[in-house]
């Protein structure tokens, strides 16, 4: 990559997609910081020292999607970090509202972005991306019992599914370097527990960063830490 490559990152207006946007911005990259509500992320984005963009982007929203692709004609680095947990039930006490609205953002909205900016990533000569994902949609940590119970069951299946779909784009776009990264809990506005968590949101950033710099040999369709160890599907 190269001081005139161009990053795009969802969710960016707080947490871990604003520490992504100013790193990267920090790294010398003209950095769209999007957000669903402008009234929000225009003053984030003016808050971040660099090449910064607001660009609103609703990802569950296909006329924003499609709008705010028209918007940028050259990206060598897309950051899908916009994510929701709706409801902490087991399967058996949630809904299904909490499922479609769930991964309406999670899933469904990584696959409408990237697939409206797949173009702009075509003419780079590097192109990366990066899914913001979680630990807890590894389906060997749950089943061997490092998060049981059940708990979350919309938002750490929909992470399960974006896994899958990260190495589906991989496998579909060889050329490509895209992988999949476990933030760890961090002190974010994701839920309750992470509202008072401990983990600096800018450590995990720092993670999605490595990945979204990655060489050209370096690896594609994976899962990985924020602290570059793989992570177990």
């Amino acid at each position: 990559m190269t001081n005139t490559s161009t990053a795009l990152v969802t969710g960016a207006n707080k947490g871990i997609g604003r520490e992504i946007a100013r790193l990267l911005a920090e790294a010398g990259l003209l950095v769209y910081a999007t957000a669903r509500d402008a009234d929000r992320g225009r003053p984030a984005a003016a808050g971040i020292a660099g090449e910064v963009r607001f660009l609103q982007l609703d990802v569950t929203d296909p006329d924003s999607v499609e709008a705010a692709a028209a918007r940028v004609g050259e990206l060598d680095i897309l950051v899908n970090n916009a994510g929701v947990m709706v409801g902490g039930e087991d399967p058996v006490a949630a809904t299904v509202d909490d499922f479609r609205r769930t991964y309406a953002t999670n899933v469904f909205g990584v696959l409408a972005v990237t697939n409206a900016f797949l173009p702009a990533l075509r003419r780079s000569a590097h192109p990366r991306i990066v899914n913001i994902s979680s630990g807890t949609g590894s389906l060997t940590q749950s089943a061997a019992g490092v998060f049981p119970g059940g708990s979350g069951a919309a938002y750490r299946s929909s992470k399960t599914a974006l896994n899958a779909l990260t190495l589906f784009y991989a496998q579909a776009l060889p050329s490509f370097r895209i992988n999949a990264l476990a933030p760890g809990l961090r002190r974010t506005d994701l839920n309750e527990r992470a509202k008072s968590a401990d983990g600096d949101p800018a450590e995990a950033a720092a993670g999605a960063v490595r990945l979204a710099l990655l060489a050209d040999d370096g690896p594609t369709g994976g899962f990985f830490s924020w602290d570059g160890t793989t992570m177990p599907w």
